[in-house]
């Protein structure tokens, strides 16, 4: 080496490179480190920006500015000069001043660099940087050789080139020079005066309409790859604060699209495939050739340990030449950048194809979610699919190479720790592979609880889900206490496992930052015992070795349960992927109908809810249905109406017979039950897809008495309605519903009792303009318990226990079902058109805007994570908690601290008694050593000092004294030990406590939450509050901040041990904060907002899943589940792009924090090499850095790397004011409204407009009236679910207002119209707060004609979620059992038998008159039979008490509203 440089820069071996020479620089040190360093790296950093994205793309090039052109030429002149000023060298006589290889090799560096700079200048100016000065850093290394060129001017003015005699070389080089010091001075000017484009920058829009975001990575350069440099417009967005929305991001490179990882998967998979192997065909290839990485990366690790060793012992020993101490610092910087380079390529290429596993499986479950049967795990269950284990099935990505990686670096690690240590190793070896068994336990233990964890938290999510979808009701009933204690105790079950693991952790934690201490004193005292000394290179090497050592066999069984937790979640996967497809087309014959007349035609045809026919089957022995009829369906509840049509509609499977449908491709009409509608606008749930034709559009609006809701409405049919509908009536849902069926135009109609929830004259409209009018020219199949509508059917079915008893004419059958005379169902009636027909919560129950948007997009905050977020946490955790955590942190890195400074100070004795020995001058102690030392321990977090307490010294041979050494040293350990153990045991403690006191807070805020806050939230978006960030408030957080505080301990121990021991250190780190705060700033502006888009994105696919399987038969019938698959892919393309631009920045920054430590770390070895060869230092070498650096680095990196996003939790809730009154305040019954005035938003029309009225104790009151009258808002405001804008409610003379909520609905009672049930037994369902006897139950039961359909059902046999095991019908009665076994003396009823039979609902009738007969009624009727009854009747008409007496007057005054509704 130093023989090539003097050649190379003509000057003695013995100082091969002089870095002075007289008054000046030397010339070859100017050339080489000043000017071709440098230039080198110009080029490098310019061939970065090789690969911007260019307008071209957008279609659109703009030209450059005056500043750009300046830039781009003098550029260019720069790559020209130094090739001309090698002519002058190169011709003879030569023109100095160095010689001509060296000239030869500065100029072509300065010309490769100039040229790769120019071609980066013409890619900046034609992208989007054009319109700045661009990247900032490019043009501050341009200006790096310019030192170089001013010390070469001065060179030539020192040796007097100007003066006579003039020589033509010198003087063309210096003139040569001056023009190229000129062109950087015009370089300079045109970045800081770039002028302005010929053309107007104001008349070029910000963004070009229709601009997409550049594609991520896709045609870079390599360079560019490695150092990201394509992430450069990314985070100038971030930085500028415009990553507001997921089309911000950049767009996902071509491999990582859903739909061609969807192509590539659906390639692979096969029905009845195994996931693993459909996943390993389609990325199984490129994933195994990453472990190729992961092996280099493994082997450059260790060159760190064994270059150190080497550069200790050249700098102790001072015997080898310079060159092999240079190419031991070089090797060190070379290896750390290499390394730091693979590593993080590593860990992006993993990330990617964990990216398209993820997109992979998360679009294989939405496929069989699209095929499911009728027998369906809960949606709880299947949302828990999407969320937690397909990202615990991912981490197989991470561990796999980590599984076979670890053992290797085990093996290396222990015959490097033999060649230093000898067979002292030993000992250390077997205290560590006791550590195998201990961690294996710990690993079973923690991968069995979180099984269990895993089920409760199924369970938790899935009772969530069916509480936030019957929230109202549950509101209305005063449970919310109640059913939050069975939320609270899964989430108990669920912490009681979180417990342990958390436990175990600790455990884990404990042994992780122990055992490298222990083994260290282990190893040191066999090794001294065996009688050999210990040395600084032994120790250093040793430490790094034991390090490494550690890292291995404390990880490789977390490698292994990761493995081990992604096979649960694959399991479960693969069992869900496994359950049988439904194929509504393998129901129907392949042939059609017999008769060209026919359109339906069922022969001896099975029908049963599950493949195996357990359920209650439906069983047709023959029907066949001729084209254009209308066929009723009757029979009592729970016969097997709605099971028939579903059967027809292929949602049952046949377990034999003949089903044959004409024209079948063309799909059905399906109009169900319970009526599925989109969080979306009316007008797109009507169209669901299809073409938007005006005329048909009003023919249907028509035909379904839909124009008059419209007309009341903010944005008449552009309003968007909240999930499932809840901002409508059940009447509305339904004709929407309908509306929906009919504007699709199919041929069969399968409607399920649309009439039940609207008033007479309503369902008048839709028999003769819908049913019998818009469908007259189809098959309709209509079930209905209105049987006076079914006078005009062709045919009637009879159903009764699943089988079809008789078919015949209307005449035959229906006297077999009526109850009661027809009373208003005349066809007179049809030529009178309907006026806003029938019940609207009015003016929608939310705070609509006036555009109709209901929708609140989710929030996202911006910036820094608010200062109470963590004060939130803190408290969460508990002072008192969190003080002790942080004092054992404290503690634990003082004593570690403590144990390296005595290691230290034990060393130096050694070497003072060797040097003594030797009749050396020695110091008497380390603190007078040289400014480096070689005490310093590398790769040893807080042990780079000297030591600071001067220690009086002892003959090291003794036995006793190396007694004291050890003692005293095994003493600290011990300490640390204890210190490090309270730490692990603390930090689990108030990690657990913020778990439970977090979930505690949102299910409380959540139950809190007013209902207007349900209207306008999606579901999946709570529910992603209680799935995925309560996972990460329960795991992923503690995780990063438990490594964030270790971290930021030791960079405190760190810190302090350099102030104390080498203060010159110190010096670094005021640039190296500046550069390193500049780059954090930078990344986190960006990745906050990624982190934030990531969650946002996630909960549109939570409620896109729960939608799709909520409207499953719809959208099996109607043909449309390849729109619904579209849309999935959409949002998760979204999500996508948000989860790999956050990962990407997170790579931007590590490969940078790794080569800002690399180059420290190469400046240090330099300096060190340099103060070797002056004599200025004590051998030893400068470790410091190396540590400071990868703490500094990885301890700031680590803050953003939590995927929590902690703001998310809802925070708008109140609790409401009042006092309680005690037991018994209602003992009466009345109820009197005063001038009450309910307004639903300012601007809005009062949906109630100063209603008064006053009901007797023990009154039975009907209401009735029109759309927008006000009937569904006397019963919220009653209930308090809405507050009235003024006027008062009084019960028994007490204001309502003044009451708390839980005391005000503990006193009344209500039926409401939708029945809500959730999973679990009857008895949970009746009493959810267990204050009733079974007797008592029974009884409920029995009243309601429900006690057969329980016993039935089996004993202790549970529900399924939402009833699905009962009939609509039977929910209603069971919710009518909920009140009869209520002691409430208000009973509110809101139409609850509309799902009810005749026979059936006048029994009931009957019950509710004998049971409710001295309590006060008040009923909302849709059914008007069911109030003629009443004492009096209540006319509602605009928000206003229009009439009020008993009905017998109101029928006998000839233009009362009461007779005009009937």
């Amino acid at each position: 080496m130093e023989r090539f440089l003097a050649q190379l820069c003509g000057t003695s071996a013995l100082q091969p490179l002089p870095v002075w020479e007289g008054d000046t620089t030397g010339h070859c040190f100017t050339q080489l480190v000043l000017s071709a360093l440098p230039h080198a790296l110009l080029a490098v950093l310019s061939a970065c920006h090789w690969g911007n994205p260019r307008w071209v793309e957008t279609g659109y090039i703009p030209r450059c500015s005056p500043g750009w052109r300046v830039r781009l030429a003098s550029s260019f002149l720069l790559s020209i000069f130094p090739l001309l000023d090698l002519f002058p060298v190169v011709l003879p006589p030569g023109a100095g001043p160095g010689p001509i290889g060296l000239e030869v090799l500065a100029g072509g560096m300065a010309t490769v660099a100039w040229i790769s700079h120019s071609l980066a200048l013409w890619v900046l100016a034609h992208s989007p940087h054009g319109r700045s000065r661009g990247p900032l850093a490019l043009t501050l290394t341009a200006f790096l050789p310019a030192p170089a060129l001013v010390l070469t001017l001065l060179w030539h003015c020192q040796r007097g080139t100007l003066l006579p005699p003039l020589l033509p070389g010198p003087l063309s080089r210096l003139c040569l020079l001056i023009l190229q010091l000129a062109a950087l001075l015009a370089y300079g000017l045109g970045w800081a005066v770039p002028g302005r484009p010929q053309e107007p920058w104001a008349q070029e829009p910000l963004l070009y309409e229709g601009q997409e975001p550049e594609v991520a990575e896709d045609g870079e350069s390599w360079l560019s790859r490695f150092s990201y440099a394509w992430l450069a417009p990314l985070l100038a967005r971030g930085a500028r604060g415009e990553l507001r929305q997921p089309q911000d991001t950049c767009r996902l490179p071509d491999r990582l699209h859903p739909t061609y990882l969807a192509r590539v998967f659906q390639a692979q998979w096969q029905e009845g495939t195994r996931m693993w192997r459909a996943l390993y065909g389609a990325l199984g290839q490129r994933y195994l050739a990453l472990g190729l990485l992961k092996l280099v990366g493994t082997m450059l690790g260790f060159s760190g340990p064994l270059l150190l060793s080497l550069l200790v012992g050249f700098l102790e020993e001072g015997q080898e030449p310079l060159s092999n101490g240079l190419l031991y610092a070089l090797g060190l910087a070379g290896g750390a950048v290499l390394g730091a380079v693979l590593q993080n390529q590593y860990g992006y290429e993993v990330r990617k194809v964990t990216l398209q596993a993820r997109g992979a499986v998360l679009n294989i479950l939405y496929r069989k979610a699209l095929q499911l049967g009728p027998r369906r795990p809960p949606t709880g269950e299947i949302l828990n699919l999407l969320g937690t284990d397909s990202e615990r099935l991912l981490n197989f990505a991470g561990s796999f190479h980590e599984a076979w990686g670890l053992p290797l670096q085990l093996v290396i690690t222990l015959y490097l720790l033999h060649q230093q240590v000898d067979v002292a190793f030993v000992g250390g070896l077997i205290l560590a592979l006791l550590l195998v068994p201990i961690n294996k336990v710990i690993a079973t233990r923690i991968m069995a609880s979180s099984q269990e964890m895993l089920q409760h938290k199924d369970a938790r999510v899935k009772l969530v889900t069916e509480l936030l979808s019957g929230i109202r009701v549950i509101k209305f009933f005063g449970w919310e206490q109640a059913l939050g204690a069975r939320v609270e105790a899964c989430r108990a079950r669920e912490l009681g496992r979180l417990w342990v693991i958390k436990y175990l952790d600790a455990a884990c934690v404990y042994l992780w930052a122990a055992l490298p201490v222990v083994i260290s004193i282990v190893i040191f005292i066999t090794y001294v015992l065996m009688g050999h000394q210990l040395t600084a290179t032994k120790v250093f090497t040793a430490l790094a070795l034991v390090h490494m050592l550690i890292l291995p066999l404390n990880n490789f069984p977390w490698v292994i349960n990761g493995l081990l937790e992604a096979k649960v979640s694959l399991d479960r996967i693969q069992r869900f992927l496994d359950l049988p497809n439904h194929n509504p087309q393998a129901c129907y014959s392949p042939d059609p109908p017999t008769e060209p007349s026919t359109a339906l035609e069922l022969h001896e045809a099975l029908f049963s809810w599950d493949p195996v026919g357990t359920s209650q089957d439906t069983f047709i022995s023959h029907l066949e249905v001729k084209k254009g009829m209308l066929v009723g369906i009757v029979g009592k509840v729970g016969c097997g109406k709605s099971s028939l049509l579903a059967a027809i509609a292929g949602e049952l499977h046949r377990l034999r017979g003949r089903v044959a449908v004409w024209r079948l491709s063309k799909g059905f009409g399906l109009a169900t039950q319970e009526p599925w509608i989109q969080f979306a606008t009316i007008r797109d749930n009507i169209l669901f897809g299809k073409m938007f034709d005006a005329q048909l559009y009003k023919e249907v609006l028509e035909a379904c008495a839909l124009n008059d809701d419209l007309s009341i409405l903010p944005a008449g049919d552009q309003t968007e309605v909240g999930e499932k509908g809840v901002t409508l009536s059940g009447g509305q849902r339904a004709r929407i519903a309908l509306a929906r069926a009919v504007y699709q135009e199919k041929e069969l109609y399968l409607l399920d009792d649309p009439l039940a929830a609207v008033d007479a004259d309503v369902a008048n409209h839709l028999l003769h303009r819908c049913i019998l009018g818009v469908l007259s020219h189809t098959t309709r199949l209509l079930c209905t318990h209105r049987t006076e509508y079914l006078e005009r059917a062709d045919v009637v079915l009879l159903m009764e226990a699943g089988r079809l008893i008789q078919a015949g004419p209307p005449s035959e059958i229906l006297p077999l079902v009526q109850a009661a005379p027809k009373t208003w169902a005349e066809d007179g009636q049809e030529s009178d058109p309907v006026q806003n027909p029938e019940k609207t919560k009015e003016g929608l129950e939310v705070e609509e805007s006036t555009s109709g948007r209901l929708l609140q997009e989710e929030s996202k905050k911006e910036g820094a994570v608010a200062f109470h977020v963590y004060r939130a946490y803190w408290r969460a955790v508990g002072w008192g908690l969190a003080l002790a955590i942080l004092f054992s942190l404290l503690l634990m890195q003082a004593t570690r601290n403590s144990a390296d400074w005595w290691l230290a100070h034990w060393i130096a004795q050694l070497k003072a008694a060797k040097n003594s020995s030797q009749e050396a001058p020695a110091p008497t102690s380390l603190g007078s050593a040289g400014p480096l030392s070689a005490q310093l321990l590398f790769f040893f977090p807080g042990s780079l000092y000297t030591s600071v307490f001067p220690l009086p010294k002892a003959a090291p041979n003794g036995s006793s004294d190396i007694r004291f050494y050890l003692t005293v040293y095994a003493t600290i350990a011990g300490v640390n030990s204890l210190c490090t153990l309270l730490r692990a045991v603390l930090f689990a403690a108030g990690t657990l406590r913020a778990a439970a006191t977090l979930h505690r807070r949102l299910l409380s805020r959540v139950l809190m939450a007013p209902v207007t806050f349900f209207d306008s939230t999606p579901t999946g978006r709570v529910l992603n509050r209680f799935s995925s960030d309560v996972a990460c408030a329960d795991d992923s957080l503690p995780f990063i901040l438990n490594i964030l505080l270790a971290n930021a301990a030791g960079l405190l121990g760190l810190l302090a041990v350099l102030g104390s021991g080498l203060p010159w250190l110190l010096l670094l780190l005021p640039p190296l904060s500046l550069i390193h705060y500049r780059m954090q700033r930078h990344y986190r502006a960006s990745s906050r907002e990624l982190r934030r888009l990531g969650s946002l994105t996630l909960s549109p696919l939570y409620t896109h899943l729960a939608d799709t399987l909520a409207g499953l038969p719809v959208l099996r019938a109607t043909g449309t589940t390849y729109r619904f698959e579209e849309e999935n892919q959409r949002l998760l393309e979204l999500n996508q792009r948000c989860q790999f631009a956050a990962s990407a920045t997170m790579q931007w920054l590590d490969i940078r924090l790794q080569l800002m430590g690399a180059a420290v770390v190469s400046a240090i070895a330099g300096i060190a090499l340099v103060q070797h060869q002056q004599g200025l230092a004590n051998p030893g070498a400068a470790p410091g850095p190396f540590t400071l650096t990868s703490e500094v680095c990885y301890s700031q990196h680590l803050p953003q790397t939590s995927p929590c996003t902690a703001p998310t939790a809802p925070s708008i809730f109140t609790s409401q004011p009042g006092f309680p009154l005690g037991i018994g305040w209602l003992s009466q019954g009345s109820v009197e409204f005063q001038d009450v005035v309910l307004v639903y938003r300012p601007g809005l029309p009062n949906a109630l407009d100063g209603v008064t009225f006053y009901v007797q104790p023990g009154e039975k009151l009907g209401i009735v009236g029109r759309t927008g009258s006000g009937k569904s808002s006397l019963l919220l405001v009653l209930f308090r679910l809405l507050e009235p804008s003024s006027g008062r409610v009084l019960l028994d003379g007490v204001d309502t207002s003044q009451l708390e909520l839980a005391e005000l609905r503990s006193q009344l009672a209500i039926i409401p119209q939708e029945p809500f049930l959730f999973s679990g037994t009857v008895r949970e369902n009746l009493d959810p707060r267990g204050l009733y006897e079974d007797r008592a139950l029974w009884q409920a039961l029995e009243q309601c004609h429900l006690s057969e359909v329980i016993i039935s059902l089996g004993d202790g046999e549970g529900l399924r979620e939402g009833g699905r095991s009962l009939s609509l019908g039977q929910r209603q009665l069971l919710c009518l059992a909920r009140a009869l076994l209520t002691d409430a003396k208000i009973l509110c009823i809101d139409e609850a038998t509309a799902s009810v039979d005749q026979k059936t609902d006048q029994l009931l009738q009957q019950t509710i008159c004998k049971r409710f007969a001295s309590k006060t009624v008040l009923t909302i009727a849709h059914r008007l039979n069911t109030i003629l009854n009443s004492d009096r009747v209540l006319v509602l008409q605009a928000g206003r008490v229009a009439e009020l007496d008993s009905p017998a007057v109101l029928r006998s005054q000839p233009h009362s509203l009461f007779q005009q509704l009937l």
